[in-house]
């Protein structure tokens, strides 16, 4: 039921087009993942994702087990059926929303050096798992590795993923290297439970840790790589900069086992998915593209913009802008919308504008990874990178 397969290599980089079975269905990679956190695209759909050829989706498991609960999921027909999307689906383990939550913001001190007002849930963290207190009622939870397994059982995702600690930026090479450990330790705890179900159901992501270090990195790599995880996601921090994110993940994939689907977890920048790739990864996930709707932000090739990656519908200079985002674009949005009409919803606030923009951001990523999968079956993926970003040929 399940299957990685690497249809074709790019003879300049570690870039590959594949293809990735699952029993809801193949996944062309590389791919882009939409985040449907709470068991909803906020903005859309399922039949809108749909017609927008999105391939796969995500939920989140912190969430799900607080609110409604993994068995009202479960006794509802899973995921799946639960939320009408009969696509593949990925969920997370947890362990991202309680350690970034406990360390005071959402993604922000994992994934570089920022601060938040937000208070502190992580309540502990030892060998069984991690205790925090609800964001909902303020009522307190362990998760623990084969919680979280258990949960993920119950919500039937075809992609699930093993419990880690996701070591936020801040933190020393000593903390890091221990929490790298644990994280081992409860990968295998996660594994174990995840052998006591069918296997032909799901299937089963270990996460590499080590921060911004090589020599963990590679430790962590080959911890991965000696277990029968069916696919590896590259976790924790990447750094505060992003010529520090580069480095990272440049150095947590040269060591990984090249034959298994790789999963970049909360990235999702345009530029940021092209150097990816070229260095292996096969699909990525972010809050991006809806998160940037539902606050006036319409992504854009630079070529059509000015230089940026997407214009803000909110500025007073598109009130009477009659032309669509973008003219080129073929989403239901922009043949239909104007700017100066998306403006005014927005100035409005009317729950509109979040949905006709969620549209053209999904539009526009699954056109990026499209153009970009074909790019990779013509060996021409240099020129449409520079293509997206606006560079000179």
């Amino acid at each position: 039921m399940f299957n990685f397969e690497i249809l074709k290599r790019s003879a300049h980089s570690r870039a590959r087009l594949g293809r990735l079975t699952t029993p809801h269905g193949t996944v062309e990679t590389p791919a882009f993942i939409f985040c449907a956190t709470k068991a909803a695209i906020k903005g859309a759909t399922p039949q809108d994702m749909r017609r927008e050829k999105t391939q796969i989706i995500l939920s989140n498991t912190y969430h799900l087990m607080l609110q409604p609960g993994s068995e009202v999921v479960a006794h509802m027909g899973g995921l799946h059926k639960f939320m009408g999307w009969d696509g593949p689906m990925l969920t997370d383990s947890g362990g991202f929303q309680i350690f970034s939550l406990g360390h005071g913001s959402v993604a922000e001190e994992i994934k570089g050096r920022r601060s938040s007002s937000r208070p502190k849930s992580l309540l502990k963290i030892n060998e069984e798992g991690a205790t925090f207190k609800s964001y909902l009622d303020g009522s307190y939870h362990t998760l623990t590795p084969e919680k979280s397994i258990q949960v993920q059982r119950g919500l039937g995702a075809d992609l699930i993923v093993v419990l880690d600690e996701c070591t936020p930026f801040h933190v020393d090479k000593s903390y890091t290297e221990k929490s790298m450990h644990l994280s081992h330790r409860w990968a295998e705890r996660s594994l174990k439970e995840f052998q006591k179900g069918p296997e032909d159901i799901q299937a089963l992501y270990g996460i590499t840790q080590g921060g911004v270090y090589p020599d963990l990195r590679k430790i962590s790599a080959d911890f991965v790589n000696s277990h029968p995880f069916f696919g590896h996601a590259v976790g924790g921090s990447l750094g505060e900069s992003k010529a520090q994110m580069e480095e990272v993940v440049e150095m947590a994939m040269e060591p990984l086992d090249p034959s298994r689907p790789v999963h970049l977890l909360g990235i999702g920048g345009v530029s940021d998915i092209f150097y990816g790739i070229e260095q292996g990864i096969d699909t990525f996930d972010c809050v991006h593209p809806t998160r940037l709707a539902r606050h006036g932000g319409a992504l854009m090739m630079p070529v059509n913009a000015e230089g940026k990656e997407h214009i803000n519908l909110r500025n007073a200079r598109f009130q009477k802008d009659s032309r669509p985002i973008d003219e080129s674009c073929a989403c239901q949005t922009c043949q239909t919308l104007s700017r100066g009409y998306l403006h005014h919803l927005l100035k409005a606030k009317e729950l509109l504008a979040m949905q006709a923009l969620t549209i053209h951001n999904v539009h526009f990523m699954n056109k990026l990874l499209t153009s970009i999968r074909q790019a990779l079956s013509t060996d021409t993926l240099a020129e449409e990178r520079k293509k997206w970003l606006g560079e000179p040929h």
